[in-house]
């Protein structure tokens, strides 16, 4: 398998989308069969939640709402069996160091950990209480986004139960994870989000987001203390009473639309603060850089058009840009720290993330590392596991693809007009050269230990080792493409750093090695 192949690519994501259909009627059917209690417990809709998977298009079941979603779900099925267990056990002391471990390695982009673990420190005594705790929490946002990914259909769904109203407690706070605004619902899997008008918005933040939906065959009332207010009217068609939002469209591709959802902002500490509307500054700047991966490197630009969706502006001091494997094709990116370059460099670099995360799901590619930090990050500089240096060393070396195809465009005939359109510099240029070999440098290094991980530790499976060997071709390639940049980088303004920078790897390599 090329990781370049977008026809494979597509098979994968096509596989990807049966699966998680497979796993949402598998994770019902063992809530039914073996968790009745729970579902009480926890007021879990079951049947709801199969009739609303069976209103998904396939495209849909990769949808980074649909997928996050389902994922919950499935989160939540495995702490009510961990609760089954521990209200089993006499002594909970073992199964509570057993799952601290297990959380830090199941877990690293989720909060369950400090949610569950909160002082680092066993604490067998609390352990059922914070279990059970965050089973309501999640049950709760599982059933509320539930009703957020089809409204219509939970009102045709209730008009079949023979029931007069379904209470659904709801948070209309901004949602950081899915980077959606307060006060409103977003609907669907397109970004639409509804804003509830002043006086629901009023009560809303008194409640501090806190309310209920009232469902009925008729239509979804909110209710917040002991108002009530229209939300929306089913009938022949649809009337919604609370203003529309749409995403910001940036283009259209025969995978669907990319859009841009709004602005997450950061505080000082560099946790999240605010979720706020996007300006529309941003949008701009996204489609230049997006006309510029375009022109230089046509094939990353179909990676990013399968595997891209939406991008989130993301105002954090310090921060560049995240993404989760649990929401395939979100993507926040730094744009008021960050210069054009640096902003298809994020671009790129998340979407890498998206790639990787796909293959990982067709293929299991390491195994017994237990998330040891123990491998040099020339990126980072800092020790990491093993998962996090194959992650690096496959974002970066698409990293090293881009810097590489922008250069060659960058210094062609037909490319220097587009270039400076693009919002780019000539001091970009020397840049990229600099930012191509620094890659390369760093990408050379940890395939070192990748290779190492695979062949003495035993920690790559086949398909690992044989992305690695992949890697390492594609790397191959790239360097003998670029014989001129060495000498043009060694004489620009970032030769020093360049020399800088590899004397910290030969340095590493030397005192942090394994090998």
């Amino acid at each position: 398998m090329t990781i370049f192949d977008t026809r494979i690519l597509e098979r994968l994501m096509e596989e990807f989308q049966r699966s998680m259909r497979g796993l949402l009627k598998d994770v019902c059917r063992d809530f039914e069969r073996n968790y009745a209690d729970a579902v009480c417990t926890f007021d879990l809709p079951i049947e709801w939640f199969l009739r609303l998977g069976q209103s998904f298009t396939q495209a849909e079941y990769s949808n980074w709402k649909v997928v996050g979603w389902i994922e919950s779900l499935n989160d939540l099925l495995y702490f009510v069996d961990i609760v089954t267990q521990v209200r089993q056990e006499r002594s909970r002391r073992d199964i509570a160091e057993q799952l601290r471990a297990e959380f830090r390695e199941k877990f690293y982009e989720h909060g369950y950990a400090d949610e569950i673990f909160p002082h680092a420190k066993p604490e067998p005594r609390l352990l059922l209480s914070r279990l059970s705790a965050l089973c309501h929490r999640l049950a709760r946002e599982v059933t509320q986004e539930s009703v957020c990914l089809a409204p219509r259909l939970a009102c045709a769904w209730m008009a079949q139960q023979r029931r007069d109203a379904w209470v659904v407690p709801c948070d209309l706070s901004a949602n950081v994870e899915r980077v959606e605004l307060p006060w409103g619902c977003a609907v669907g899997t397109t970004g639409d989000f509804y804003e509830a008008p002043a006086p629901a918005r009023t009560a809303l933040k008194r409640a501090n987001g806190q309310a209920e939906w009232l469902i009925k065959a008729s239509g979804i009332d909110l209710l917040v203390g002991d108002r009530a207010y229209p939300m929306m009217e089913c009938g022949k068609h649809d009337r919604w009473r609370w203003r529309c939002l749409a995403p910001i469209l940036l283009r259209e591709s025969r995978y669907g639309s990319l859009v841009l959802g709004p602005t997450l902002v950061y505080g000082k500490d560099k946790t999240p603060l605010a979720v706020r509307p996007t300006r529309p500054q941003a949008a701009t700047r996204m489609r230049r850089a997006l006309s510029a991966i375009a022109s230089a490197w046509p094939e990353g630009d179909q990676l990013l058009a399968l595997l891209t969706s939406r991008i989130v502006p993301l105002k954090a001091a310090g921060v560049v840009s995240f993404s989760y494997r649990h929401r395939p094709g979100l993507s926040a990116i730094n744009c008021f720290e960050r210069d054009q370059l640096d902003l298809i460099d994020d671009l790129i670099h998340e979407n890498s993330h998206h790639h990787l995360n796909l293959l990982l799901r067709k293929d299991v590619m390491y195994q017994h590392d237990h998330n040891q930090e123990i491998f040099y990050s020339p990126w980072r500089r800092s020790l990491r596991p093993l998962r996090g240096i194959l992650h690096a060393t496959f974002t970066f070396t698409m990293g090293a693809i881009l810097f590489e195809r922008l250069v060659a465009w960058g210094t062609s005939r037909a490319g220097k007009v587009s270039w400076e359109k693009s919002g780019l510099t000539r001091r970009d240029l020397d840049r990229a050269r600099f930012r191509c070999l620094e890659e390369i440098d760093s990408v050379r290094y940890s395939l070192k230990d990748l290779d190492y991980a695979g062949g003495h530790l035993k920690w790559l499976t086949g398909g690992g080792k044989q992305l690695v060997r992949q890697l390492a071709e594609v790397l191959g390639r790239i360097e003998r493409g670029i014989q001129g940049y060495e000498q043009e980088a060694s004489r620009s303004s970032f030769g020093p750093a360049l020399r800088r920078h590899r004397a910290e790897l030969a340095q590493a390599r030397e005192t942090l090695s394994l090998m």
